[in-house]
């Protein structure tokens, strides 16, 4: 099948590669220059676990294709992908200029009777397919008054992403499911054929409509960062009551009506997809008068955790930073990515900085995309020992494997104090104890060094 993908940011690139790694021809379409070019070259430019190798294979087996050029892009496609940037507005509504201006350049390109599917890949409001659907019909009127229109020769379908950041290869190419919102039977064969190769295990492609299909992706991100949120609070009421965050998450988490993925506490939520997802459904919901009093507390526990670190550092300090060094590590939202939207990370930086202190940081992927966004306000460092030189304390705000058995010596050498803030509870209290450190984590006890 031929395919087009017009957007290749993170959603783009993974999904146009997957599709052609199972034999697809696939065309991406972009209207930044030089993205198009390095991604021609074989350059990828985006950091995702697996994904350059099959990347540059089916660039080489010419099943990828490139093109800044839309009209070049969809020529011969049976199936248009739409995986666009809708980023939060100011009054937290997702921003659909970059979609509906595709979709309005699309009525001005199709042709009557030459039948295309067009996806919504991108994470989309409530009503989107119909909107996008009226504004390709609506634009190919302007174009060409008299040829009728194109009534028939294309649907509109709503296809969620579910994709985790880090492990975005395995989760499009074995999805636990695959949601596709339409009442097209012919659009259904066609969505049909093309995921048959990645649910011959039985795993379900969920036909429902456009509308149910676009509320599905949206109460998805939102549950999941509900229950980040609700065991935050279970985090901090341990600290009050003298319980372990740890023990309660093993004993919750065991029960398989709950499950015992995203109950990690830690500093906050962050990326691309849960704060603007979760903002869009709460703007969504006002919209329509009704108040998602569950959500709102939600963003509100996230913004407050981001920072659950500063009380205790201060504390530790008798609230006197100004002068005092800090070894930071981690900087992307979670591991295994570069990315970093909303990273908790950065904020406990601007709240460092505003209180006098410096700040050197080292993370496996993210420094450079911190550099461009950041500049010199903190210090980077080559290694995550490199950080700690001179630092009066270590602090880790993301998860990256290489953090979780370090090389407890060397840290020991490298800081002024044996005082760690951890933001992720990547040690075990017990051993860090034997260690002489003085250890604060989130929602366990305060190991004090003697």
């Amino acid at each position: 099948m031929k395919i087009a993908v017009v957007g290749t940011g993170y959603v783009g690139l993974v999904t146009g590669t997957c599709f052609a790694e199972t034999g697809n021809t696939v065309t991406c379409v972009d209207i930044d220059v030089n993205k198009v070019t390095k991604l021609m070259s074989g350059e990828i430019t985006i950091y995702e676990p697996g994904l350059e190798k099959i990347f540059l294979r089916n660039l080489k087996e010419e099943r990828l294709f490139f093109t800044t050029k839309l009209a070049e892009g969809i020529k011969d496609a049976a199936i248009i992908f739409l995986a666009l940037p809708t980023p939060p507005g100011e009054d937290g509504s997702a921003d659909m200029k970059y979609v509906l201006g595709v979709a309005a350049d699309l009525g001005k390109i199709l042709k009557p009777g030459d039948y295309k599917v067009i996806v919504d890949k991108s994470t989309v409001p409530v009503g989107t397919a119909e909107k996008v659907s009226a504004t390709i019909l609506e634009s190919a009127l302007k174009a060409s008054p008299n040829e009728g229109g194109l009534e028939g020769s294309f649907d509109v379908v709503s296809n969620p992403e579910f994709l985790r950041e880090g492990v975005a290869v395995e989760d499009f190419m074995k999805p636990d499911r695959v949601v596709v919102g339409t009442n097209s039977e012919r659009a259904k064969k066609l969505i049909s054929e093309l995921f048959a190769p990645f649910v011959r295990q039985g795993n379900p492609v969920i036909f429902m409509d456009e509308r149910s299909a676009e509320l599905t992706k949206y109460a998805a991100n939102s549950f999941l960062a509900t229950k980040i949120s609700f065991m935050n609070e279970i985090a901090q009421l341990c600290e009050l009551m003298g319980a372990d965050v740890d023990m309660v998450r093993r004993g919750i988490g065991s029960d398989d009506r709950i499950g015992r993925r995203f109950l990690f506490p830690g500093i906050g939520y962050g990326g691309s997809c849960f704060p603007k997802d979760v903002q869009a459904l709460v703007k969504s919901s006002n919209d329509v008068n009704y108040d998602f009093k569950i959500l709102n507390a939600v963003m509100e526990v996230n913004e407050k955790q981001k920072l659950q670190l500063l009380p205790k550092i201060k504390k530790y300090f008798n609230n006197k930073l100004k002068g005092k060094h800090f070894a930071l590590w981690g900087l992307a939202f979670k591991p295994n990515t570069d990315d970093i939207r909303e990273a908790p990370a950065l904020y406990m930086i601007d709240a460092l900085l505003a209180e006098g202190a410096t700040v050197t940081a080292f993370d496996p992927e993210a420094m450079n995309n911190v550099k461009q966004s950041m500049g010199d306000k903190i210090n980077y460092a080559e290694s995550q020992y490199a950080a700690l030189k001179d630092a009066h304390a270590l602090i880790i705000a993301t998860e990256w494997n290489e953090f979780r058995t370090p090389d407890f010596q060397k840290i020991v050498a490298g800081l002024k104090n044996k005082v760690i803030f951890d933001g992720r509870n990547l040690f075990d209290m017990s051993a860090i104890r034997d260690l002489g450190f003085h250890y604060e984590s989130i929602g366990r006890a305060v190991v004090i060094k003697t």
